[in-house]
């Protein structure tokens, strides 16, 4: 088993764009609940 480092640390453009990441996840999942909650289906105006 491999052991981490505990002094090594992250870098902040790292965090930066992992928090981006998960905001964008976060706002994907709220237009899809939008778009079910308004039209009945996950994709609009697909089948």
């Amino acid at each position: 088993m491999k052991k981490t480092n505990p002094n090594q640390s992250i870098d902040a453009e790292k965090i930066i764009a992992e928090k981006l990441n998960g905001r964008f996840a976060v706002l994907g999942l709220l237009a899809l609940i939008g778009a079910y909650s308004t039209t009945g289906q996950i994709i609009p105006g697909y089948l």
